[in-house]
Order: structure tokens, then C-alpha cells, then sequence
């Protein structure tokens, strides 16, 4: 059996069960308190027992979980009051990305893999601009145009504006209201840096789930610094669509001994803040299903009510660093979060959560049965590796010797709607220039069979073209599954 020790205090150690590492967890607590070390912690954990480790760094001080931590005074004391046995620096194996291709190798997806809910909800579409979108994917999907980056999109939704007429038979009413809100929001996103986000070569899942040649897990740190900053809805689509494209792409595993892939998403309240309903819900079942394909799920916010109530009931372990309650209101989220804990004869939750130092925390685990454990006020493990941030320098090294170097700097631009639509432009103006201009109205049935020969030819390309079947997940599919 693999055990994970979160820390102790008083001859009292929690541990986890490795087994009970995919059934998900929550760290929260107020700024300052200590969260940020014990996701480290936790991270480090998982890699030392061989599993692959996913999680976004935010304030940018996380990248130092790849060096060698030192052993002071405080950490010294720390070992003892948990009774800690074979404590020994050491970095681990990792892996650096950033979606702007700057501080570690490039993250992309494209168009059609993230799907019309999950850009909906990022381009915050009303109800009636959401169904042009979709609408979009359907036209596309039906005749074999890819759409991988926003030139696509945008190239597609003026061919649709263009030819609204045409379509309306079959897909309904293209209004150029919402073509034109569509268009200035992707405007607005690619202001964000969207447009480094979107394109080829996508990220194979694969490379999150490395070992090194120990058999530790690699831990993949996505710099988010500048992402949350500068795009937070970019940010939580982002990992919106990591998770769902997981669920689709991972085989059952059953019961094992250990997780497959452990996420951890820091800033969680910013994959929940004015998300719709259908993607509430969708969000819910995959958190609810994804443990059985052996993924972890760990989100890391001030308050536990930061999370939705289903998706809240769905997490195993439970780490609650200090919470300050100033005002009424205050007082009420904190009787709620220690509602949250079983409770223990021996501890007043509210007053704990209240008292807790930085560093310590209220933890509850997930026993062999898979029931909560009582809750335990511990302090929490000292990490092995190195507090703070690694140097431009010591990121620069591991960067370069990275197995993935060069795999991803690369844009790829290949054949696609905007190229397609492009194309057919210019023939259909190279016909009309070359008719006489005597036979007006043979001139005017070429305009108005424009879209009826793209269409024909696009459909022709789709059965002739190999990799043009268009596949979507859980969150992109049109009807909810893949086809």
C-alpha cells in the first residue's frame, strides 16, 4: 500500500491512502495561510509515488518544486512536531509550459476540439448569439472545414453572414446582429493573446502523463502568471477543457493502486463565476465520472463554498487552512465550511478554523471504505523541494533539456475553413470575371450558386481528405458525446 503523509502534530500523523487519491480534494483558506505550500506539498507527494502531476501556477512561485529545498530552523522544527523519518531535499522531474510559448513550451487547442459551449461560455455569448456559434460548428462539421485557429472562425462566421440566405433552409436564421457581437468579442480575445492559444500542434494528453526514469511522476507547471491576469476566462477555459477532454480520451482503469494523473487547479472560483447552468452541470458529471478513468481532481480556492454543492460533496480530502471572520457574514461562511468536516470530540471546528496558524490546517481524509475520517488540526508537511521561485536561469536549463523541446514551438498552419473559403473566393470571382457580360443571368445564377458549390466541394474534400472527421468531447460536442 502507497501512503501519502499530509502532516501531524502531537504523536498525530494523517496519511492518505494512495488508493483514494483519484476521489478528488479541496485546499482552501484565506491569502497568506499556507495554501500554496501544501499544494506543493501535496504535488511532490504524488510524483514520489509515480504519479504524473498536473497544476497551474499562479502567483509564480511554484516553478522552485523542480530544485532542491534546504532545510532550516523552521523546517527542522516542523520535522519534529510531526515526526517526520527520512526527510532529504530533493527536486523533482518536471516539465515547464505557458499557453504564450514564453516561460515553458506552447499549450494549444483548437477550434473545433474546444468546442461551442466551452467558447461560448469564454466569448460570455447570450442565449441567441450561443446558437449562431453553434450553428457555426454545424456548418463547419457538415462540410469538412476544420476550424483550428480564430482566423478560421472569423473567416467562417463572414462566409455564413455572406450567405445567410442560402443557409436559412437548413440551419435556421443567421441573424447579422449576432454574427457582428460574435465578431467583436473574438476581437476582444485575441486582445487577451487567444490567438497564441488556438492553433496546431495541439497538446497530446500523453505528454502530461510521464515518468522519469526513477519511475517518479513529471510534474507539468502551466505558468499561469500573466494568463490569470490578463485573460482569467482563458484561464478556466483552459482547464475546463483539459478535464473534459481527459474523460474522453481516458480508458476505465477500475480500482488502482494509485491515480493515473492527479490535476491540481489553483484560483478555482474562476471556473464557476457566471458559468451557465449546462456548463455548471456538465462540469459536475465529469468531476463525478473522471475518478473512475484514475484522475485526481484537486481544486485549491479561499473557501470551500467557492465550489458549487455538488461538486463539493464529490471531494474526498478536505484541507482547510485559517479563515478570518471580521463580519457576520464572515462568521456565517465559516460555521458553513466546518459543516463541511466530521466532526471530532476533541476540536471546536469554528473556533479552529478561525485560530488556525500559517501552515496548519483542519484535514479530513477518506478512510479504506471510503468514508471521512474525523477531522485532525495538524501542521502540514514541509515540501522537499525549494520554497519559492526557480531562476530565469535555473527555468532556462530545465527548459532546454526538456523531452519535449521542439515538439511545440513550431506553429503549424494547415489547410483549413479560412484557406478553404479563401480559395473558393477567388474562383468564384476568376468565373464571374471571365463570363461575357451579355449573359447577365447566367452571371447572377453563378453568384447565387457560390455557396451551393463550396458546400459540394467541401463535402467532397471531407470524404476525400484524410484527418477531416471532426471529434468532439463531452464539453465540445454538439449533442453532449462524441460521433
Amino acid at each position: 500500500m502507497q501512503e501519502i503523509l499530509i502532516g501531524g502534530q502531537n504523536g498525530v500523523q494523517v496519511i492518505m491512502d494512495a488508493t483514494m487519491g483519484n476521489r478528488h480534494g479541496m485546499i482552501s483558506g484565506a491569502t497568506g495561510t499556507g495554501k500554496t505550500v501544501t499544494l506543493q506539498t501535496m504535488a511532490e507527494s504524488f510524483s514520489k509515488i509515480g504519479v504524473p502531476v498536473f497544476l497551474a501556477d499562479i502567483k509564480g512561485d511554484l516553478s522552485g518544486i523542480a530544485l532542491a529545498g534546504q532545510v532550516n530552523d523552521k523546517v527542522s522544527e516542523r520535522i519534529q512536531q510531526i515526526g517526520i523519518t527520512g526527510f532529504q531535499p530533493r527536486g523533482n522531474p518536471c516539465v515547464f509550459w505557458d499557453i504564450f510559448g514564453k516561460t515553458g513550451h506552447p499549450v494549444r487547442t483548437t477550434i473545433s476540439d474546444m468546442g461551442p459551449l466551452l467558447l461560448g461560455n469564454l466569448l460570455e455569448l447570450n442565449e441567441t448569439q450561443a446558437g449562431v456559434l453553434y450553428t457555426c460548428f454545424k456548418v463547419a462539421d457538415d462540410n469538412g472545414m476544420l476550424l483550428l485557429d480564430l482566423k478560421d472562425l472569423r473567416a467562417m462566421l463572414t462566409w455564413m453572414g455572406d450567405n445567410a440566405k442560402e443557409l436559412q433552409a437548413e440551419y435556421g436564421n443567421v441573424a447579422s446582429a449576432s454574427l457582428g457581437a460574435i465578431q467583436r468579442q473574438l476581437l476582444v480575445l485575441e486582445e487577451q493573446g487567444a490567438d497564441e492559444f488556438f492553433g496546431e500542434p495541439a497538446l497530446k494528453l500523453a505528454d502530461l502523463c510521464k515518468t522519469d526514469f526513477s519511475g517518479n511522476g513529471v510534474i507539468s507547471v502551466l505558468d499561469a502568471t500573466v494568463l490569470t491576469s490578463k485573460s482569467p476566462k482563458l484561464y478556466a477555459t483552459f482547464l475546463l477543457w483539459l478535464l473534459s477532454e481527459l474523460y474522453e480520451t481516458f480508458p476505465e482503469v477500475g480500482n488502482a493502486d494509485r491515480p493515473k494523473l492527479v490535476l491540481f487547479f489553483d484560483e478555482a472560483h474562476l471556473l464557476f463565476d457566471q458559468a451557465p447552468k449546462a456548463l455548471t452541470d456538465k462540469i459536475e458529471q465529469i468531476v463525478r465520472l473522471i475518478r473512475s478513468k484514475g484522475v485526481g481532481v484537486y481544486f485549491i480556492s479561499q473557501s470551500p463554498l467557492d465550489i458549487p454543492e455538488d461538486i463539493l460533496g464529490q471531494l474526498g480530502l478536505k484541507i482547510q487552512h485559517a479563515l478570518r471572520a471580521f463580519t457576520p457574514k464572515d462568521q456565517q461562511v465559516v460555521k458553513s465550511v466546518a459543516e463541511n468536516f466530521r466532526s471530532n470530540p476533541a476540536i471546536n471546528t469554528v473556533e479552529a478554523i478561525q485560530a488556525l496558524k500559517t501552515g496548519e490546517a483542519l484535514v479530513s481524509v477518506l478512510d479504506k471504505d471510503g468514508s471521512p475520517s474525523q477531522v485532525e488540526r495538524i501542521f502540514i508537511r514541509p515540501p522537499e523541494s525549494q520554497l519559492g521561485p526557480a531562476t530565469e536561469a535555473q527555468r532556462s536549463e530545465i527548459i532546454g533539456r526538456s523531452p519535449f523541446k521542439g515538439q511545440y514551438e513550431q506553429l503549424v498552419d494547415r489547410e483549413s475553413a479560412y484557406e478553404m473559403l479563401k480559395s473558393k473566393a477567388l474562383q468564384a470571382a476568376s468565373a464571374e470575371e471571365a463570363e461575357p457580360k451579355s449573359t447577365s443571368v447566367r452571371s447572377a445564377q453563378n453568384r447565387q450558386s457560390v455557396s451551393e458549390v463550396l458546400l459540394k466541394s467541401a463535402a467532397r474534400a471531407l470524404g476525400s481528405t484524410a484527418g477531416r472527421q471532426i471529434i468532439r468531447g463531452i464539453m465540445g460536442s454538439l449533442l453532449g458525446g462524441r460521433r
